[in-house]
This record gives C-alpha cells, structure tokens and sequence, in this order.
C-alpha cells in the first residue's frame, strides 16, 4: 500500500455534494431503524413493511452486517434475497439507507487468510466468531471489501429504494499486525520526513529509544514499563487516519458508481478511538450512535453533550441520529429498559439539537445471536406492547415537527474539544488521574445546559467568529496555530475561559517551558509555575464569584501577572495563590484561567460571570427551571423534562404545542419526563 490510502486525496475542487436534505426535503425528519431482514424468515417481511407504514417509518438501514449472506464463498453473490427487500421497502414508500456490510467479515475470509484478522499489542491474533476482527491495513481484507461494495453499488446504484450509502460500521478498532507495523512507519515518513525529525518529535534522547532505521519503529506494543507518550499519541492519531482511508476508499468507489447518493458511516459520540474532527469532512451526512442510560442521573447532560458535539462535527448543518436504543441495550452490566416517556424524551432531544432524523438500533428484536437482549422497535412480544405502542405514537409526532428541517441550532457558546489533546491528557505517568477530559468538559457544560445556554462542541482550530464565548475546559496539547485562533477571540473582543492543565505540551506532547498555561498566560493574566494534584484535605478558596469552597484533587501554584485574582486559595502551602485568574483587554475581550478542579456550585459562578461578560443569554429568559432542558430550533422551543417530577414553566407567552395540538398560555405543565415543542411566531 501507498501513504496516499492513509491520507484522503482531496481530489477536485469541491463541487455541491448530494446531502441528508436530498433526502428530509420530500420526507420530513427521518424515523427508522437498522432492519435485518436475513434474520427472519420471508413471511415475516411482509408484516414488517405493514408496521413500519402503521408507525410512520420511512427509513431503514439495511445490510450492515449481511456479508455471508450476500456472499457465501469467495465472488460467489446471492443478491436475490436483497432484490426483494428493497423492492418491497419501495413499494410501500420506505427509502433504504444501504450498507456496506465490511464490519464483519465471513468465516471463509478468516480462514483462508488469517492475516486479514487483527492483532491485539500483546501479539494475539483475533478470529471470527464476533464482528470487527478485521485488519485494517490488511491488503487482502480490503480488495474483498471493495469488491462486496463495488458489486453492490453496481447492483443496486440509481435503484429507487436506496436514498443513501453507509459505509462499515462504528469504525473504531486497532490493529498492531506486521502489516500496520509497516503502514504506521509509512504515516510517520509522511509526517516527519525523516527519522531525525521523528526521533526529536519523540524525544527518543529519553530512555535510549533513539531509532536509526525505520524498520526498528513499531506500534506500541506490550512493554514492560510506561511507553514513549509521543510514540503512544501518534500511534492513536494514525490509527484514526489509517480508519478513515478505509472509509474513503469505499466512499470513493460509491461515488464512482454512484455520484448522485449521500454517503454515511455512523459514529460513536466521545469514542476516543477515532478523531472525528478529521472524519465529518469526509462523510456526506454526519451521523451517530448515542445511547444513553436511563439508570444515570447524569445521561441527559451527556446525550445533549453529544448531541452538541456531533451538531459542531457537522458545522451547525442537520445531522442524524442513526442509533439508540428504545428500551433496554444488552451491553451494559444491567440493563435497565427505558420508559416509552424516556424513549420519547431521548428522541426528541436529538431532533431539538440539531438531528433530521431520529433512529434506532433495531427494527425487530433478534431471536438470536449477541445482540438478542438488545431492545428493538418490535419486540419479541409483538406489536401489541407498551414499546410498539410508544413507537407508533412517537412516529406521528415526528411527522409533526417536520417545520425544523433542515433548521439549525443558533449558538453563541462554544466549547473546546480535540481528540488528540484528549490522547495527550489521558497517557500514563501523569501528575493525575482525577483530572479526566470527558468529566472536565461536562463540569463547563453543567452550567450552560442548566441555564437553557446553547453551545456547540467545536475543534479548537474551528472558525471561532462567531461566538461569544469560547470556553476551552482542558485543553492539555495545543499546537501554536490553533493556540493562535483562541487567543483570537479575546482580540476581537469576546471572552475565552481556559480550564487546568491546559496548554502544558505542544503537539508532540513536549512540555512547554515557561509561566503557564504557556500559550495563553498573556491573554489570562496568569502566571503559574507549579501544577499541584492534592491530598484528602484539599485546600479552602475565597472568591467574590462564589461561597468560600474546598476545592479537592487539583490545584496549581498560579500568581497574576498583568491580571486580577477572582478566587484565592486561603491557608496551606498554596496560600495566596490563584485559582481564578481574569485579565481585561483594551479592545474589550477577556481572558480567564481556572487553575484549579473547582466544586459544581464554584463553578458555576465563574462561568456565570463568564456568560455575563459575554453578553450571552440563555434561550428563554427568566430564572432557570431545574432539570428542564431548553433549546430553539428555528421556529419551535423543544421544553424536555429530564426528571421524574412534574415541572412548571413560564413560557411567557401563547404558543402551540406541535405534539399535542395543545394551546399553552404563560405556563406549561410538563409531566415526568415530559416533553413539549411550543411553535414560536416568526417575526
């Protein structure tokens, strides 16, 4: 293989690709499910097709893992089955999101050549038997997936069912065979040109690991010690591009075929194998999987995270949700179903964010294999149940809500996300582990989501124009450009709020020298000189921002240099130093730095004031309504009780409700987990 398979080829000028609203313009938002008809005998399809138009389903992703099926033996294709399948979907008006079935490879792949399966870092092979086996960079592996895709896009391109192509499926597996040995030093040559500029990125003068010829490079492998963190972070970023070839040679074969349908594959939210921020460029329509958990308290906030973050992935354009589950998953310790309000209210919260469509994982619960226990649109019970009830009316109020289609979700908040920063943060041998990325971001959320503020999850390399407030919660590597286009938003006047640790290593993962964070100090007004994971006691801080708080697990040794303290830790070693830090800028921005891991209520104030300076204000004016989620989409106010409590709200105002038909005048009433959209006039 060539280096070109591991970086896309731009390819020709960009010309208006085919898109989700090719697909919402004539069907409105999107209701459907994952459909495996080669599970079930044909007298079942039939009653399949009636319920799907009894529930209002007009998409279905079929195929994703129907290889064996589709063929058998080597070049060996049974499409007739398939044939039929889709030709039943369009009779009845059932547009067809077809997959490419190369998740799953056949037994008879595996067999005849064991090196298509993958290999594990302590030097285990893999074998079929469960799905994802496969090595990415296996030559073999990938002549057969193309040709299954290429024989399906020249089988079924142009036919009326299928509206969209969706390539694999939840990429996101790592291989550490001699074959991706060979394509990581490939990615490597790319990157650095040379070993001497490898070994210095490395810092392989550490440990005795200098390399002088390619071939002694490797993935990182069972070691007995911590591994090189800047091998180990590359290793992690290659593996997402090596990913990402093998979508796009796919994609570009559908194209090929195809030019005039969509191309998807669907991601996982925050799945840390796969930087998406290099994936959504490449895909048609954005899509995701997101399955919330009805036992966690903290599953609202993390869905409508998610949701945030994959409505940046696709830059504030629709995008859709591919999976979630309607009652209970299978993976999970214990599996607690959702109620059908639940149901509803997870739904509808995709759709509120930013979602065209709202789907589910799968349309009829499988009888058999891993994935039994896994709920599904049908149950095995029958359409007669609590669950298909819940899905035959859900399906009517989407139809309902067709006025935010191809909407988007207006925000002047943003907050700051990088998978490789991620990466960097989470390596062994660190000063802490009680300082995680996904927690930091969802404490700088927490308030936003409680205050009915809108924000969108972006790369900290995004165009940053147009908000207000950029909040960057832990940002542990920045590169200097992307360092460059934070500072910019307090030159131009707006406020940037940068969390602990942030800044400490460039892109390599080297630790910057100097008064940190060391690529914002001037713009935050602080200077730190020593990071400090604390003991059971924590230290006490004073703030006019917030009640005097103890502040646990992480503080830093921070001083103000050009800004003003805002909070103050009082008593212990660290007495006196910062844990807030705020400097004002002539052109009117400001820049902030939380050095230390502050309680929910501490930080809270800080963003509050934050938000203040900002100018940013929450969706519906007035004091906040606990638990209750709310969000504008174009001309409709989505209100989504996340509790199990009755909440009232003052909408201030006469609205409808699209999903009821109900008139609401100045208070809306919302059952437990209850949900409303109130059309908004347009003025």
């Amino acid at each position: 293989m060539t280096t070109a398979h591991l970086t896309p080829d731009p390819g020709p000028p960009a010309t208006a690709r085919p898109s989700l609203a090719d697909l919402t313009g004539e069907l409105g938002l999107l209701f459907g499910a994952d459909y495996n008809p080669e599970q079930w005998p044909r007298e079942v399809w039939d009653e399949d097709v009636a319920l799907m138009r009894a529930a209002g389903v007009n998409v279905v992703t079929v195929g994703v893992f129907s290889w064996a099926q589709l063929e058998p033996r080597p070049g060996e294709h049974t499409f007739g089955w398939l044939d039929d399948v889709l030709a039943l979907l369009h009779a009845n008006g059932i547009a067809v999101d077809l997959a490419t079935p190369t998740a799953s490879p056949p037994p008879w792949l595996g067999v005849r050549h064991p090196e298509t399966n993958a290999v594990r870092p302590d030097g285990v092979r893999l074998s079929h038997g469960s799905r994802n086996h496969f090595c990415p960079s296996s030559p073999v592996y990938r002549r057969h997936a193309l040709a299954i895709a290429g024989a399906l896009a020249e089988r079924y391109a142009g036919h009326p069912a299928v509206r969209m192509w969706h390539v694999g499926n939840e990429f996101g597996q790592v291989c550490s065979c001699d074959l991706c040995a060979a394509e990581f030093r490939r990615w490597l040559a790319a990157r650095y040109g040379d070993l001497v500029e490898l070994n210095r990125a490395w810092g392989t003068a550490f440990w005795s690991q200098r390399y002088d010829d390619w071939a002694e490079v490797l993935p990182p492998r069972a070691a007995p010690y911590v591994p090189n963190p800047s091998h180990s972070v590359d290793h992690r970023r290659f593996a997402s591009d090596q990913l990402l070839a093998l979508f796009t040679e796919q994609r570009d074969l559908l194209r090929a075929l195809d030019p005039g349908t969509p191309v998807t594959t669907n991601f996982m939210g925050f799945h840390q194998h796969t930087d998406y921020a290099r994936w959504a460029p490449e895909v048609d329509v954005v899509s995701d999987d997101t399955y919330g958990d009805p036992a966690d308290p903290g599953s609202p906030l993390l869905q409508a995270l998610t949701h945030d973050l994959v409505r940046g992935l696709a830059g504030g354009e629709p995008w859709l949700l591919m999976e979630q589950a309607a009652g209970a998953v299978n993976w999970r310790t214990h599996n607690v179903p959702k109620s059908a309000a639940r149901m509803r209210l997870d739904s509808l919260r995709a759709v509120a964010r930013g979602a065209d469509g709202s789907c589910f994982f799968q349309w009829r619960q499988s009888a058999f294999g891993a994935e039994r226990w896994h709920s599904a649109l049908v149950p095995t019970a029958g359409p007669d149940t609590r669950l298909h009830r819940a899905v035959r009316a859900h399906g009517r109020e989407l139809a309902a809500l067709r006025a935010v289609v191809g909407e988007r979700v207006p925000a002047r908040t943003a907050l700051v996300f990088d998978w490789s920063s991620w990466w960097a943060a989470e390596e062994p041998a660190r000063p802490s582990d009680r300082l995680d990325v996904l927690d930091q971001l969802r404490a700088y959320y927490r308030p936003l989501y409680e205050a009915g503020i809108t924000a969108d999850v972006v790369h900290p390399g995004a165009d940053l124009s147009g908000y207000d407030l950029v909040i960057a919660p832990h940002l542990h590597l920045v590169d200097d450009q992307d360092a460059a286009n934070l500072r910019a938003v307090v030159e131009r006047g707006g406020v940037l709020l940068v969390g602990p640790w942030s800044g400490a290593v460039d892109a390599d993962g080297h630790l910057r020298t100097g008064r940190f964070p060391v690529p914002f100090a001037d713009v935050v007004g602080g200077a730190g000189e020593e990071y400090v994971p604390l003991g059971d006691a924590g230290v006490r801080v004073r703030s006019s921002l917030f009640e005097e708080v103890t502040v646990h697990d992480w503080a830093e040794r921070v001083r103000a240099g050009g800004g003003e303290a805002m909070a103050t830790v009082v008593g212990s070693d660290l007495d006196g130093s910062a844990a807030v830090v705020r400097r004002r800028h002539p052109a009117g921005g400001q820049g902030w730095y939380v050095s230390a891991k502050l309680p929910p209520e501490a930080l809270a104030g800080v963003i509050g004031a934050c938000v203040d300076a900002a100018g940013v204000l929450p969706v519906l004016p007035g004091p906040s309504t606990d638990g209750v989620e709310i969000i504008r989409r174009g001309p409709v106010l989505f209100l989504l009780n996340t509790t199990d409590a009755a909440r009232t709200v003052d909408v201030g105002g006469t609205f409808d409700d699209v999903l009821t038909g109900d008139r609401v005048e100045g208070v809306l009433h919302l059952a437990p987990e209850g949900a409303a959209a109130l059309r908004v006039p347009v003025s």
